[in-house]
């Protein structure tokens, strides 16, 4: 038998993502590692190198606001793509294809730019289409979750899958600097696509469901459980997202979700300030310590986060990660004497750190499994706008009220965030959150 025919035979061997756990946990890895690469590159990398290349604060400022605006589409995108799909290869793979595909086009594009510094505006294009193709990638792999994860597993893959692009964002930082250093801009972007373009194999090779197809020239047929959850009509998606956000206890979550990123904003707008103009860090210092300390979290939540949650519960779980963040917090205001003492402003920040990245894992799980899979894409983007819209309401909460604060003040105040959050919680329920969303599937089937 050739060895084209053997080779063939092996990919239709492999287990579609639906039957086998470790397949996806590892393509769900992999392709938010994928995503950290332009996060790390566009958001932090190449700011700090076009600063140190001498470019001004408004050409930098104008870069990151093109390069970031397409994520404010997400809200946009989401509806899309619950209702179209080319359901033969699945409900969600199509949109993961195309979006792993505009990361390559992108990395593509940078790579043959000539002199980079002097064509900013070419820069911007690419990485204006690398955040596009992202916002594809992560709404489709985040629905593609809900779709086939079973709920006792939502916690531990949300764990890896937040550590993984922790990991990808910290790796393409490190790298990139080094890469620039040594070599030139265009081998950083080409190594950047060749990862890129190996990580797309993931989701070539694996299907979705048993009986799908590869790619459209292939044998296959749609899968039963994606044509029933298929939604073919905007005004029944759009009024069965209203339906599934307004039931009670979907309200409560986004309610807790706003107000846990206003506490979360506030930490992370605070921290700068304190620590450079009341303790007298530098800028430098203040950045390196972040960068690790975010990495160590990441990792941390990829094998210990989620896998804590799976094993005592969601709801359990987020109770005890407000409990110790509002007992970290309260100790930071309660212990000013120790403020000038490095090891312990590094172990707070470290601590923190872990914390805060726990407990947005564990809402990552709990919002998944609340979420109706007819229209998870939009459900589940939904409450992240709300997330993003609660990080923006801190940041300007504290430009407001820190005039009248002092930092102890500041730090309890966070911790009367994590209060109410925590009040919120026993109303999140998913036993009736599962039953209202089945009344909700059985009107629908009467309806169509």
């Amino acid at each position: 038998m050739p060895q084209s025919g053997k080779k063939m035979i092996t990919l239709r061997r492999l287990p579609a993502l639906s039957e086998n756990a470790f397949l996806r946990y590892l393509t769900f890895s992999v392709l938010y590692f994928a995503q950290g690469i332009p996060n790390g590159l566009f958001m932090i990398a190449m700011p700090v190198w076009l600063a140190a290349n001498g470019k001004t604060p408004a050409e930098i400022g104008s870069f990151v606001a093109i390069v970031g605006l397409p994520w404010s589409f997400k809200i946009i995108a989401a509806p899309i793509m619950d209702r179209f799909t080319y359901l033969p290869m699945g409900r969600r793979r199509p949109w993961i294809l195309f979006g792993q595909a505009g990361l390559v086009a992108s990395f593509m594009l940078l790579a043959v730019v000539q002199d980079p510094l002097n064509h900013l505006s070419i820069l911007m294009i690419a990485g204006f289409m690398s955040s596009l193709a992202g916002i594809f990638q992560d709404i489709s792999i985040d629905s593609l979750a809900i779709d086939i994860l079973p709920e006792e597993q939502q916690a531990r893959a949300n764990g890896l899958m937040w550590g993984s692009k922790a990991a990808g964002t910290s790796a393409t930082v490190a790298i990139t600097s080094w890469l620039f250093a040594n070599y030139s801009f265009m081998v950083a972007m080409n190594m950047f696509g060749i990862i890129i373009s190996v990580i797309i194999l993931f989701p070539l090779i694996l299907k979705e469901r048993p009986g799908e197809k590869l790619a459209p020239w292939t044998a296959g047929s749609v899968s039963p459980e994606s044509k029933k959850m298929q939604l073919t009509s905007w005004k029944v998606l759009l009024k069965s997202l209203f339906k599934a956000f307004s039931l009670p206890v979907s309200l409560m979550m986004g309610v807790a979700v706003f107000i846990y990123r206003i506490g979360a904003a506030f930490v992370t707008t605070l921290l700068p300030l304190f620590t450079v103009q009341e303790l007298g860090w530098t800028e430098a210092s203040y950045s390196h310590i972040i960068s690790i300390t975010v990495f160590v979290a990441g990792l941390l939540g990829m094998f210990v986060g989620g896998a804590m949650i799976d094993l005592f519960g969601k709801i359990r779980m987020m109770v005890l990660y407000a409990l110790a963040l509002i007992t970290l917090l309260l100790a930071m205001s309660l212990l000013p004497q120790y403020w000038g003492n490095e090891t312990f402003m590094i172990g707070f920040i470290v601590i923190y750190a872990i914390l805060d990245t726990f407990f947005t894992i564990a809402i990552l799980a709990v919002a998944m499994q609340l979420c109706w899979k007819r229209v998870a894409a939009s459900q589940f983007t939904l409450y992240m706008a709300i997330a993003n819209l609660g990080f923006s309401t801190g940041a300007w909460i504290l430009g407001e009220v820190k005039v009248y604060l002092n930092w102890q003040q500041g730090f309890i105040l966070y911790s009367f965030f994590m209060v109410l959050v925590l009040l919120i919680m026993p109303f999140v329920k998913f036993s009736k959150q599962k039953h209202q969303i089945a009344k909700l599937e059985i009107k629908y089937q009467e309806v169509v």
